[in-house]
C-alpha cells in the first residue's frame, strides 16, 4: 500500500513511517520543506505526484499556550490545512488518517469519554482540532479520525521543547533531590510506537469513522512519574505539588481520559494498559 504520511519528521510521525515501513507498505515521509497544508495548491501539487492510497496526518500546531496567543494561526494550522487535506484526498481517493486530541473534551464527566460524547473544549487548541475533525468527517466519508492523550515517544517534540514526560522526568531527577508533580489532571499516557501501530491495523479496514486511540487505563501526572522512576529505580523524592502550585497559564481539562469503544466494537483494538507501554518505552537500551 502506497502511504502519505504528513508530520514525518515529528514525536509521532517518525514511529508512524517506521510502523508502516515495517508492514512492507510503500511510505512518502513529509516534512513541511515537501507540503504546506495551509496552501491548497502545495497540498495538492504533493499529493497528486505520490498519489498514496492512505494519507496520515500527524502535523499540527499544538503547544497549547502558543494557540491560544495566536488563534488564527492555530485554526489556519489545526482547522483550514486539514480541511485542504480532506478535499485533496477525496479528489485522489485517498483514505485520510487524522491525528486529533483528548483536548476536544472540557473534563467534566469524570468518566471515560466515548466517541458519542459531545466535546465542549477550553482552548483554543482544543478548538481548533475539533475544527479539523468535523473538516475532514464532513468532506470525505472515507476517514479515520484519532483523538488521542499524553503522547511519549522516542523522537523529540520540537514543538514542546524537545523532552516527552518520561524524558523530562528522568532530566529532573538526576538534576534534584526532590521533585512535585501535580495529581490533578488525569490521562492516559499513550506511547507513539502503539498509536502507530494502531493505525497500520485500521489502515487495513475500511471501518471508517470517528475513533479513541489511547493506551488502557488512566492515571495523574504524579502517578505517572511515580510509575516511571520505580522502573528505572530513580532516587529522587517524588512529592504531590500544591494546588496551586503550577498554575496553568492556559484552561486544559482536569480528566480527558478516553474509552476506546468504536475499536473495541469493531475489534480492532491493539493497545495495552499504560503502564505495559512505560516499561516498553524504558526497556530501551538507551534506558538500561
Amino acid at each position: 500500500m502506497k502511504v502519505a504520511v504528513i508530520g514525518a519528521n515529528g514525536q509521532l510521525g517518525s514511529d508512524v513511517v517506521t510502523a508502516f515501513r515495517g508492514n512492507g507498505d510503500e511510505v512518502s515521509a513529509l516534512t513541511h520543506s515537501d507540503i504546506e497544508l495551509q496552501d491548497i495548491e502545495s497540498v495538492s501539487r504533493c499529493l497528486k505526484e505520490n498519489r498514496p492510497q492512505v494519507v496520515v496526518n500527524t502535523a499540527a500546531m499544538h503547544h497549547v499556550e502558543n494557540c491560544e496567543r495566536e488563534p488564527d494561526k492555530a485554526f489556519a494550522a489545526n482547522g483550514l490545512g486539514t480541511r485542504n487535506l480532506a478535499f485533496v484526498a477525496r479528489d485522489i481517493g485517498a483514505i485520510v488518517m487524522h491525528v486529533s486530541t483528548d483536548y476536544v473534551f472540557d473534563g467534566a464527566k469524570r468518566s471515560p469519554y466515548e466517541e458519542s460524547d459531545t466535546p465542549n473544549p477550553l482552548n483554543v487548541y482544543g478548538n481548533t482540532k475539533l475544527s479539523g475533525e468535523y473538516f475532514v468527517r464532513s468532506t470525505w466519508s472515507r476517514h479515520f479520525v484519532l483523538r488521542t492523550s499524553a503522547l511519549y515517544g522516542k523522537s523529540p517534540c520540537r514543538a514542546k521543547g524537545g523532552l516527552n514526560f518520561i524524558e523530562l522526568m528522568l532530566k529532573l531527577a538526576k538534576e534534584r533531590d526532590e521533585l512535585r508533580v501535580v495529581d490533578s489532571e488525569i490521562v492516559s499516557p499513550t506511547s507513539t510506537a502503539e498509536l502507530a501501530q494502531q493505525m497500520v491495523v485500521l489502515s487495513r479496514s475500511d471501518c471508517f469513522g470517528l475513533y479513541h486511540a489511547t493506551a488502557e487505563g488512566c492515571c495523574s501526572w504524579y502517578e505517572f512519574a511515580r510509575e516511571i522512576f520505580a522502573i528505572t529505580g530513580a532516587k529522587v523524592g517524588l512529592k504531590v505539588a500544591g494546588p496551586n502550585e503550577f498554575p496553568a497559564k492556559v484552561p486544559r481539562p482536569q480528566y480527558s481520559v478516553l474509552e476506546n469503544r468504536a475499536l473495541k466494537a469493531h475489534k480492532l483494538n491493539i493497545f495495552k494498559p499504560w503502564r505495559d507501554g512505560v516499561r516498553e518505552y524504558l526497556s530501551t537500551s538507551a534506558h538500561q
